[in-house]
């Protein structure tokens, strides 16, 4: 049975909406309102401006689409705008948040003539600035490629009407409030537009910019019993960085979930761990920051879609996604802030269903546990490591067949990349002794070495340079050195072997 007691019992129809918002909520199964619903819509439909911080996945979206549409359809155009100037303006921090939102309001405003925009950054540069030439109600996208097309001068900002500003948190963590105050300065003052904030947290930054940008805004804080979400269940394992591998394979094992994100802290971590993953038989993607743009629209929707069970990704997947029915989220890294968490556990266990959240403590990243139990004010549940939840990884088959090769097979390998240097050898030789015997002959004194007479007869019927005579001291050795030797003439002759 389906949890709703994220719900209140304030329905959609009890607001002034438009019919067109009616027709579009009805189609998509909204009737009751969440929490931060509820306390917004009054304020937005009588025009004030609203900065609401909420739990992540209570709804925040469709608060402020319904918001920007209702404006939209009960104002005029104004005067100051022309054919090129968008109503509404969207900001999102990430790329998949604006693509999310874009199809939220496909879905809430499919009844309305209202034509929606889109511009994000990676792919589709032309085909996005020919569709924003063309003009547009509703524009949505991320901070860069927005301000890009504005200098082009593709269009303006002087009929905006309603701006809003998602985890504008976020925004602060990548380096975007410059960005985001160059497009508000651009726009009508303050006082002559709605402005909507909305957050998963409202520190002090987003405080100061919603009062240098808003006008008076009402702030809404929807608190929750605890900062995650009620029916998830939080479990934390202690294990050895060569242990983390195995332990994830044997727990993924155990979990029959539908789809399952693992979340790490470095790209390079997240490529070797979807390469392992697929070894194991798991169809997996692996989405971070360098992966193209048309390749991580593919993955989201291959794993929202279920073509993939499981998904490798860095925090850019950690923050306002909704992907459906996450049944387990994994923390192969700890996180280093507290509310990367809290966003991370955040993609399962949303609009009351319930989800599960592991994480490992590992040797690199344990030092951040303390702080993530702080800031979510509860201690996470310990879990032993047994032997039945370590499943050691299938053999790579590249790695075998290196290994398989034997002692022989090494070898030989070895023999047929030296055998050219025994023939470089061999050619060295050949020529010195050639030089040896083209010399100008002079007599000499030559008794050849008692052990070896048999082997050096033929070579010493030859007269040798004077270089390459014997020395008239008899060594102590009982045996003179080996003919070879004796015949090297005295140039230098790279060691080999």
């Amino acid at each position: 049975m389906e949890d709703i007691s994220y719900l209140t019992e304030t329905r959609f129809t009890d607001f002034s909406l438009a019919p067109e918002l009616l027709t579009g909520l009805s189609d998509a199964g909204f009737e009751y309102c969440t929490k931060i619903q509820a306390q917004s819509l009054p304020l937005v439909l009588t025009g004030k401006d609203v900065a609401g911080q909420a739990q992540t996945g209570t709804g925040k979206t469709a608060a402020f689409l319904l918001a920007i549409f209702n404006h939209l359809l009960t104002h005029p155009r104004p005067e100051s705008g022309d054919g090129v100037s968008p109503r509404a303006v969207v900001l999102a921090p990430t790329r998949e948040l604006a693509i999310q939102i874009h199809r939220d309001a496909e879905m809430l405003g499919k009844a309305t003539d209202l034509k929606l925009g889109l511009v994000y950054g990676g792919t589709g540069y032309h085909e996005q600035r020919e569709s924003l030439s063309q003009g547009v109600d509703v524009l949505i996208g991320t901070p860069g490629r927005l301000i890009d097309y504005f200098k082009q001068q593709v269009f303006d900002l002087k009929g905006v009407q309603v701006v809003v500003l998602d985890e504008a948190d976020r925004m602060f963590d990548l380096g975007f409030i410059k960005d985001i105050r160059y497009v508000l300065r651009r726009m009508p003052p303050p006082k002559e537009r709605l402005n909507l904030l909305f957050s998963a947290t409202l520190s002090h930054r987003v405080h100061e910019l919603g009062y240098e940008h808003m006008n008076d805004p009402e702030e809404i804080k929807i608190d929750a019993e605890t900062v995650v979400a009620n029916r998830l269940v939080e479990e934390v394992y202690y294990p050895a960085n060569s242990e983390k591998l195995p332990l994830l394979l044997g727990l993924m094992r155990q979990t029959e979930g539908e789809r399952v994100l693992v979340f790490a802290n470095m790209r390079v971590t997240c490529d070797r761990l979807g390469r392992s993953l697929k070894q194991q038989g798991y169809s997996t993607g692996v989405l971070s920051g360098d992966v193209p743009q048309k390749k991580r629209e593919q993955l989201l929707k291959g794993f929202t879609e279920g073509k993939s069970r499981v998904l490798v990704a860095t925090d850019v997947a950690a923050r306002g996604l909704h992907i459906p029915s996450v049944s387990h989220v994994f923390n192969y890294d700890l996180p280093q802030d507290p509310e990367d968490y809290v966003h991370r556990i955040g993609r399962t266990a949303r609009a009351g269903a319930s989800g599960h959240a592991i994480s490992f403590a590992c040797e690199d990243h344990a030092f951040s546990l303390m702080d993530i139990e702080e800031y979510i004010g509860h201690a996470l549940t310990r879990q032993e490591i047994s032997e039945g939840t370590l499943e050691a990884p299938a053999p790579n088959t590249r790695s075998d067949l290196r290994k398989s090769s034997g002692p022989k097979e090494r070898k030989d390998v070895k023999a047929k990349k030296d055998e050219p240097r025994r023939q470089d050898r061999s050619t060295q030789d050949r020529s010195t002794k050639a030089q040896a015997e083209s010399a100008p002959e002079k007599p000499v004194d030559h008794q050849p070495a008692p052990d070896s007479a048999d082997k050096s007869t033929a070579r010493s019927t030859a007269p040798r340079p004077a270089a390459l005579r014997p020395p008239k001291a008899t060594p102590a050795a009982p045996s003179a050195p080996p003919p070879r030797q004796r015949l090297r003439p005295k140039v230098d002759i790279p060691a080999v072997g």
